[in-house]
């Protein structure tokens, strides 16, 4: 690691880069984590998808030209359920397969070869674009609950839900990051809890007044090593 490198913190955002191509991923994830981001690479879509299955990714950069699922196909199903940033990297820079990626649903699309530092502008843009747009959403649904973060009110299914102000400081900490995980000391430090344990003890709580079964959290999920990540719609 050069001097200048930024060691991440538990908290930088995670970037999964799936190519075939190791070389590339290698440098990337390099080249990423110098600049203060976690990053996971994937050889294909079928592995990215089993890292997906079990991870919360903050912005994934995928190559289009892979064997079997291609970055295009793969976009395009992760569409269907994810808003999750996709920039796709690919040898083919005509503007017919700029515009084919951007209709499938990727929000950025870089041409091989490309400049490092070129890349690292385009991911902090999106990823400051993702957090002003989550900062400006007024509800958040999660199952059969509507949370207003600025206004402190969580209903479940039309009626109100009593929060204690720990319980509330954990909801607001949590949308700000919908779906990507949130370590411990994180959680504890923006929210009243003194010690990271006690946001456990917030956690078991909040989970009785929005999960159907606490014991088996589908909302409020633990992510293991990490912390909690709260599934939104």
């Amino acid at each position: 690691m050069s001097k200048s490198a930024i060691a991440p913190d538990e908290d930088a955002p995670h970037i999964l880069i799936v190519d075939d191509d190791s070389r590339i991923c290698e440098l990337l994830k390099r080249f990423l984590k110098d600049n203060g981001y976690h990053a996971t690479t994937a050889s294909s879509a079928a592995q990215a998808r089993k890292l997906m299955a079990g991870l919360s990714f903050d912005l994934l950069i995928l190559d289009v030209m892979m064997p079997g699922e291609t970055g295009f196909e793969l976009t395009q199903s992760l569409r269907e359920t994810s808003s999750v940033p996709i920039i796709l990297l690919t040898a083919r820079g005509q503007s017919g397969d700029r515009i084919e990626g951007l209709e499938r649903g990727a929000d950025d699309y870089m041409a091989k070869p490309f400049e490092p530092r070129e890349l690292l502008l385009r991911i902090r843009n999106l990823m400051k674009r993702r957090e002003a747009d989550g900062a400006r959403k007024t509800e958040f649904s999660f199952g059969d609950c509507v949370f207003h973060p600025a206004r402190g009110e969580l209903k479940r299914a039309g009626d109100m839900v009593k929060l204690t102000s720990g319980e509330l400081d954990l909801l607001r900490t949590l949308v700000q990051k919908p779906g990507a995980p949130i370590s411990r000391a994180a959680l504890a430090e923006k929210t009243s809890a003194a010690m990271d344990r006690s946001i456990d003890v917030q956690v078991t709580r909040l989970r009785k007044k929005i999960e159907d079964d606490p014991r088996n959290p589908m909302i409020l999920q633990t992510v293991r090593g990490v912390g909690y990540a709260l599934m939104v719609d």
